[in-house]
């Protein structure tokens, strides 16, 4: 026998059946909203994994093709590997479900949600969202919820809770806040340059939805949920905490950390840990533990010296943003190219332009998005950290840093009407210590505007850290943080954005929510940094768009022709559209809205294509003036192409002002002629007269 509850949200029915399936996981929620159905489940082992220092969590949203009527690509017709969205998706639903586990926890735990059917009105992202919550919540698996998501939109100003899937893509915001019973716990936004106060009441609006889901899931936990089962703690105990503190005092473990240099602060820390190693050697329980343990011990100081002292591991002041340095055009024959350097970060950008029928086709279960005209790729090589490791690809951090910096920037990119160009950005970490996606946002901005796109307004982003005490009102907001303030802060805070406002957001934490103060204080000092960046280290390196592409990009002339043409240039088989082609050397896209796209590199070239194609999309009419090519000669007279796949007759009267006997006697296959059109003849047949130009 299973239960189902139901809550009316945002003018749609939310329910949960409970019971009903998957009864042999942990937890289960079997969710729907409107008619979208999402299968979400929690699981977790039985013991925990041997020899690891984290906990061991995975987060999977799988996209059923069936889900909107289709049956997949490919040669093996059933799903593949996980797209782009539904690991950017993976990836926000677990962010704020991780700090809520225990943090000496090391049991597997998957996090899994189903895509079974979706209603257009109802977004399947935040179903699953909801159903993870709930099923972990309900499980016995340790966890210290309830946690709820709201997304919000806005159209005109207006906002919108849980916008339907229209809504979301065509609006000016794109905000997901998941949130406890009393603080904000995760934000993910895209927007269109939202000034600080609206994204702030967005977030805010969104947050007081989620109260209202909390008391609803509140109330299905009392009556369904299950006992939260015992573990294994993998704690560092106390007592070998004061062992190591009279082996390396706390002032030794302080200088060990206060270091601008990343190799030489890691190279203190390996002199600390072989001093332990050494010390603790005939202890089996200490060596098995002793890499965590020194972990915990730095994060201890460093968090120490932050909150109590304000005194970050480089010196810098609380607000003080590392050097900076920028420049463009330091690769060679590329479309656009630029660096961006804070302190031990350095990202090369590197954009291409390209035809839109380079743009990415993308096979999702969107029905409005099925090309994408901008990417952003990120990399991050080994190297940048110093390691040797062979690579595999990209993974999940790398494709969610991507995203975020390509989300950045779509605000300012210029329409396809006013720059018919796809556009691809790839960011290459050079070097790495902390938030090189925030300097792949002010790196693509610059090799966008080398390359002579067009945006609107600069980019910048910075981050934000966070170190807290024991009460809500001891905390500390750091400006650009590092890699050791991320690792040992509470708080990674990544805002893009122009002057005008906020264009994306995304808020990582490992404590259990954030109060509205910090909130608020981050994204002031967000702005602060972004506006600092761009004056002082941006604009000096280049300050607007080129007025023109780079001269090894293609060049493209963009013309606009009947729709019912369309047909007349393609030709049957494509005949008339490859000869042009063929003839030109350039490269013809066509849409369905008649919107032709010539590119090349030969100006020439194009324009004489750009020629070819108004001539065959003309309503050819008396009077008008060609030139073409005799390509057919009779007794009667000469056919004369004028352009591919279209001819003309000129009757042998027309051919001079004397009289002739022979078309042979004036024309030859070949030559080329500038002819008068006569009209059409009763058959629809264009008639040309030469004598008639010759007497103008």
């Amino acid at each position: 026998m299973y239960k189902t509850y139901s809550l009316e949200l945002a003018g749609r029915t939310l329910s949960v059946d409970i019971g009903r399936v998957g009864k042999q996981a942990n937890g289960c929620a079997f969710m729907h909203y409107g008619d979208t159905t999402v299968l979400s489940t929690a699981t977790a082992s039985s013991a925990p994994r041997d020899g690891i220092d984290f906990f061991p969590c995975s987060v999977e949203y799988e996209e059923k093709a069936y889900s909107v009527g289709k049956i997949p690509g490919g040669f093996n017709k059933r799903e593949g590997k996980a797209s782009e969205n539904a690991i950017l998706t993976s990836r926000v639903i677990d962010r704020p479900m991780r700090p809520l586990f225990p943090k000496d926890y090391r049991n597997d735990v998957t996090l899994n949600n189903m895509v079974m059917s979706v209603d257009p009105e109802c977004r399947p992202e935040l179903v699953a969202m909801l159903g993870t919550a709930i099923a972990t919540t309900i499980s016995d698996i340790p966890f210290d919820g309830p946690v709820s998501m709201t997304q919000m939109g806005m159209i005109d100003g207006e906002l919108i809770v849980n916008p339907s899937q229209k809504q979301w893509d065509e609006g000016d915001l794109q905000l997901t806040v998941a949130s406890t019973e009393t603080k904000v716990i995760m934000i993910e936004a895209g927007a269109k340059e939202i000034p600080e106060a609206k994204m702030i009441e967005a977030i805010y609006k969104a947050d007081e939805v989620n109260k209202t889901v909390i008391n609803w899931i509140k109330g299905i936990v009392a009556e369904v949920g299950k006992e939260k089962h015992s573990y294994v703690s993998c704690a560092i105990p106390e007592q070998m905490f004061e062992d190591i503190k009279k082996i390396v005092p706390p002032e030794e473990m302080e200088e060990a950390v206060f270091s601008d240099d990343k190799q030489t602060r890691e190279g203190n820390i390996a002199k600390v840990t072989e001093k332990l190693a050494e010390a603790f050697a005939e202890n089996e329980d200490y060596m098995a533990v002793l890499g965590e343990a020194v972990y915990q011990y730095q994060k201890k100081t460093v968090r120490k010296m932050i909150l109590k002292d304000h005194k970050r591991p480089d010196g810098r002041a609380i607000d003080q943003i590392r050097p900076l340095a920028a420049e463009v055009d330091l690769i060679p024959r590329v479309h656009g190219s630029a660096m961006f350097t804070r302190g031990q970060t350095q990202i090369c950008d590197v954009v291409t332009l390209a035809p839109l029928s380079e743009a990415q086709r993308i096979d999702g279960l969107d029905p409005n998005i099925t090309e994408k005209r901008y990417m952003h790729h990120y990399n991050f090589p080994s190297y940048s950290v110093g390691e040797t490791k062979v690579s595999r690809g990209p993974g999940r951090r790398e494709i969610g840093h991507g995203a975020l910096a390509e989300k950045a920037l779509m605000a300012v990119l210029p329409s396809v009407d006013e720059f018919p160009y796809t556009i691809r950005a790839v960011s290459e970490t050079f070097e790495s210590n902390g938030s090189t996606s925030m300097a792949s946002t002010c790196a693509s901005c610059m090799s966008l505007m080398a390359a002579g796109v067009p945006i609107k307004r600069m980019v910048a982003g910075i981050s934000c850290g966070l170190v807290t005490g024991d009460t809500d009102d001891d905390f500390l907001v750091l400006t650009d943080i590092q890699g050791l303030e991320d690792f040992f802060g509470d708080m990674d805070f990544k805002v893009t954005g122009t002057t005008e406002g906020i264009t994306a957001i995304q808020m990582d934490i490992k404590i259990h929510g954030l109060t509205r103060p910090i909130v608020e204080e981050a994204i002031r000092r967000a702005r602060e940094a972004r506006l600092f960046i761009m004056d002082t280290c941006m604009k000096p390196a280049i300050s607007e768009p080129r007025p023109t592409v780079n001269e090894y990009a293609p060049k493209i002339i963009t013309i606009q022709i009947d729709p019912d043409k369309i047909g007349d240039v393609v030709g049957q088989k494509g005949k008339t559209i490859n000869e042009i082609i063929a003839r030109t050397g350039v490269k013809i896209d066509i849409d369905d809205d008649g919107r032709v796209s010539v590119c090349g590199v030969d100006e020439a070239k194009m324009n004489e294509a750009v020629e070819m194609i108004k001539i065959i999309t003309t309503e050819f009419e008396a009077g008008q003036i060609f030139t073409g090519t005799v390509v057919s000669i009779k007794e009667f007279g000469a056919f004369v192409e004028f352009a591919p796949g279209k001819e003309g007759m000129v009757h042998i009267s027309k051919i001079a002002k004397e009289r002739i006997d022979r078309v042979e006697d004036v024309l030859t296959l070949g030559d080329v002629v500038t002819v008068k059109c006569l009209g059409k003849d009763k058959m629809g047949r264009i008639s040309f007269s030469i004598k008639d130009v010759a007497q103008q």
